[in-house]
């Protein structure tokens, strides 16, 4: 039983023809050669990022927590430079074109249990935060005004130290990260 074959369109030019057995899927020599070396590039390209994903995926499995404290304190840092942009800075109260901060008002040293705290980090100027130490009277001043005394008492009063787990710190990460990138957004 010898059926006539339907026409096909060749996957390489694109022409209707009708292919001489069941399974031809281009219409020539020609089209063969290129379609298989694109059929090859596709596959290596496959491959290639699944190295890339695997490489990715042992690299994250590779990083210590402290690798991941140190993201999640880059992430929050942006996300307060995205909360508190457009506002002066919390210590001297001037708007300048330099760089800016995310200064803490307890620093990490002095209150590890704080570091993540949003009321304890505020949108700083380079210049407060790197050479003058933080300008911390001026900060404490400011920070009243901005967020009151019984928050700032409850700031200096003691804490109990957080030991955040690594899937902890993942989940903070993300959602600052998120929280920033969406901040910025709608700022644009």
């Amino acid at each position: 039983m010898n059926r006539a074959l339907k026409p096909k369109k060749c996957p390489q030019c694109r022409v209707v023809f009708t292919p001489a057995r069941s399974m031809q899927k281009v219409c020539g020599p020609l089209c063969a050669l290129s379609h298989a070396k694109k059929l090859a590039d596709q596959k290596a390209a496959r491959a290639q990022r699944d190295e890339r994903k695997s490489l990715r995926e042992k690299l994250e499995k590779a990083k210590t927590r402290g690798t991941h404290l140190r993201e999640l304190q880059a992430a929050f840092n942006a996300w307060i430079r995205a909360r508190d942009a457009g506002h002066a800075c919390i210590s001297c109260g001037r708007f300048h074109q330099g760089q800016w901060h995310a200064g803490h008002y307890r620093s990490v040293g002095s209150e590890p249990a704080l570091r993540f705290e949003p009321d304890n980090v505020h949108l700083q100027c380079a210049p407060c935060n790197t050479h003058l130490s933080g300008n911390l009277i001026a900060y404490r001043v400011n920070l009243i005004k901005k967020i009151g005394a019984e928050r700032v008492e409850w700031l200096e009063g003691p804490h109990v130290p957080k030991k955040l787990t690594i899937a902890e710190i993942q989940e903070m990460k993300a959602f600052y990260r998120a929280e920033a990138r969406r901040l910025n957004k709608e700022a644009a």
